[in-house]
């Protein structure tokens, strides 16, 4: 006898696949936070703009390029923030519903994990990258050992992304169709 007999009531759900399915939801309190990690580093940058317009009689060219690196880091990881934001909740909590608003992110459409996470490893490469050359540029004030650990810090960034994208890579790549096979396996 079918499971959809009409005198046969209709199967339940089970509770735990329903239970792990809907935990997802749990993830909304922590982009919500970020959103308000998001809000203070727009306050740590106004207030820096404000320091650099208020003092930039008295400061040499040094001070300046290293108080503007300092701005572009915020803003760096401001984009972080909002990578992290829209595409893990897109990816792992819920859409958006925003396809076809002219504001929607060039990314969005095409994210998944492997992407997000390629995405994420370059901008934390080009955050390491601005710590990096802020430090080249005050060596003075540096250890060398300090130095020698940040080159190391940032090379083991750029390994680490080289191997997800390789990794991404292969374990995404489409085989071409054939037409024995019809479907290239």
């Amino acid at each position: 006898m079918s499971a959809n007999a009409p005198n046969m009531p209709a199967r339940p759900r089970r509770a735990l696949p329903m239970i792990i399915f809907m935990s997802r939801w749990l993830q909304v309190p922590l982009y919500l936070g970020l959103i308000v990690a998001q809000a203070l580093y727009v306050y740590l940058f106004l207030k820096e703009v404000w320091h650099l317009v208020a003092t930039i009689g008295s400061l040499n060219e040094t001070t300046v390029m290293l108080s503007v690196l300092g701005l572009i880091d915020v803003v760096m990881i401001s984009n972080l923030l909002i990578m992290v934001i829209i595409g893990g909740y897109e990816t792992f909590v819920s859409r958006l519903g925003i396809e076809g608003h002219p504001d929607e992110p060039e990314w969005l459409d095409h994210v998944n994990a492997g992407v997000l996470k390629v995405k994420l490893s370059m901008a934390l490469i080009s955050i390491s990258s601005i710590h990096l050359l802020k430090t080249f540029i005050d060596t003075d004030n540096r250890t060398s050992t300090s130095i020698m650990w940040q080159v190391a810090i940032h090379l083991s960034f750029l390994l680490s992304a080289i191997a997800m994208a390789w990794v991404d890579r292969i374990t995404t790549h489409v085989y071409p169709k054939t037409p024995a096979s019809g479907n290239g396996h």
